[in-house]
C-alpha cells in the first residue's frame, strides 16, 4: 500500500542510500568534485549520523510503496530536501511529495541550485516560481536561488 508517512528509524538505511546516490547523480555535473561525490558522500556515515541523532528524522517524510522510494524534509514552511531514488524518478513520486508538503505541511518556499535546471522546471510545474533572492552555496562557487509558491 502506497503511503506518505513520517520517517522512522527503520527507514534510515534507505534514506541514506537515496540521499547519497541521488546527490551524486544530480550534483556531480554541477560541482565537478569527485573528492566530495565519492569520498565525503558515503552511505554508512550518513546512516550512522541519523542513528546517533534520530531527532533529525522529526521533519522527514517518506514515500513508501512496498519500500521507501523517496523522502522529503520540510521545516518552518520550507522544503529543505526532496530526493527520489534514481530508479523511480519520472513516476510522479516527487510531485506527490511536493503536493503533500504544500497541502499538509504548509510549505511555501525552497532553495535550489541555480544550475539545476531540471529541478527548477520540476518545481515550476508544481506552482513555485523563481524569486529575486539568490545566495552562494556555502563552501562552493555555486549559487542557490529561492523559489516561492505562486
Amino acid at each position: 500500500m502506497t503511503a506518505i508517512r513520517k520517517a522512522t528509524i527503520q527507514d534510515i538505511s534507505r534514506i541514506a542510500e537515496i540521499l547519497i546516490f541521488t546527490k551524486r547523480m544530480n550534483y556531480r555535473f554541477i560541482f565537478q568534485n569527485d573528492k566530495v561525490s565519492f569520498g565525503e558522500l558515503q552511505v554508512l556515515p550518513l546512516a550512522q549520523e541519523y542513528l546517533s541523532n534520530p531527532e533529525k528524522l522529526k521533519n522527514i517524510w517518506v514515500y513508501d510503496d512496498e519500500f521507501v522510494k523517496a523522502m522529503i524534509h520540510v521545516e518552518d514552511n520550507r522544503i529543505l530536501e526532496l530526493y527520489v531514488d534514481c530508479f523511480f524518478q519520472s513516476e510522479g513520486i516527487g510531485g506527490k511529495l511536493v503536493d503533500f508538503a504544500v497541502e499538509e505541511l504548509d510549505a511555501e518556499y525552497l532553495f535550489v541550485l541555480e544550475k539545476n535546471h531540471r529541478a527548477i522546471r520540476f518545481y515550476e510545474s508544481h506552482g513555485f516560481i523563481l524569486t529575486a533572492e539568490r545566495e552562494q552555496e556555502p563552501g562552493t562557487d555555486e549559487f542557490i536561488v529561492k523559489m516561492g509558491r505562486i
